[in-house]
């Protein structure tokens, strides 16, 4: 079911990426943005792995190194029948982790320094099991794909809103105003509600098959509750939005209306889904 719901959404983002394309420059403007998002696409799958790890500063970890992680890390992925990811550590006080990668094969974990410091072994272990989660559902693949579309709708549609207020002449339609002037506010809008959705609802299974993977739910639940308060205290240093979604709970620092943009569901709901999930068992 959760496969049907992504394939939807991507494909409801696709859409509304042609529609764009298509109406700031017709057929040409179609043909154009799509070839863009492809080469992006392209690059974002080979790479993407790569270039968040170099934005955190994350470094990679042997047994040797971290031989308590390494080995909780690799007891976890035999359980969920996953080939050894590569293991990383961000030299942050936020306690934060996150998954990343193309596909299993290729995949992997990396945990926040803070992150070893506050939580106890089960707690991490659900932590852990959630990430593998994500690798598991390749869900890193799903969200850069997500991220990209949404990421080239709101170019276009701010570059075409420049052109046509600096190309414009006085013979101009003013309905062709109003249309370009909507088109600039909605079209990124509506395509970064559709990347929010898809992302919620990763969050949500990869809960549940991460408190599966570790054998705890109520575990994952506490870690949850304890690395939300230690990113609302201070988020991670350098957290940009565009990687937002990749982590365990939102490194970003937000309240008010920016709830509602958040690529992660209300703590409060995913923490009540795992405290049921244990009173089934």
């Amino acid at each position: 079911m959760n496969t049907i719901k992504t394939t939807i959404l991507l494909t409801a983002l696709t859409v509304l990426f042609l529609f764009v394309g298509n109406m700031l420059g017709g057929q040409t403007g179609m043909f154009f943005a799509f070839t863009i998002s492809l080469m992006i696409n392209f690059g974002s799958y080979w790479f993407s792995d790569k270039i968040v790890l170099a934005m955190y500063k994350a470094r990679e970890v042997s047994k040797e190194e971290a031989p308590k992680l390494y080995d909780m890390v690799a007891e976890l992925a035999k359980r969920a029948s996953l080939p050894m990811p590569k293991v990383y550590i961000i030299d942050d006080e936020t306690p934060n982790a996150f998954a990343t990668g193309r596909n299993p094969q290729n995949s992997a974990v990396a945990v926040t320094s803070g992150i070893l410091r506050i939580l106890n072994p089960s707690e991490l272990a659900g932590v852990i099991g959630h990430e593998l989660a994500h690798v598991q559902h390749r869900d890193i693949l799903t969200g850069t794909i997500a991220a990209t579309i949404v990421g080239t709708i709101t170019y276009l549609a701010q570059m075409a809103s420049w052109a046509y207020m600096f190309g414009r002449n006085n013979d101009d339609d003013d309905d062709s105003f109003i249309t370009s002037l909507v088109l600039l506010i909605v079209a990124p809008i509506a395509a970064t509600l559709l990347q929010l959705a898809i992302s919620r609802s990763r969050e949500y299974d990869a809960d549940a098959r991460g408190a599966e993977i570790a054998g705890n739910p109520l575990s994952l639940a506490s870690a949850l509750k304890k690395l939300t308060e230690g990113n609302e205290i201070k988020p991670v240093d350098d957290a940009k939005p565009a990687s937002a979604h990749m982590f365990i709970v939102s490194p970003l620092r937000g309240g008010g209306v920016t709830k509602l943009f958040s690529t992660h569901p209300p703590m409060e709901e995913r923490v009540a889904r795992l405290e049921a999930m244990a009173a089934k068992r």
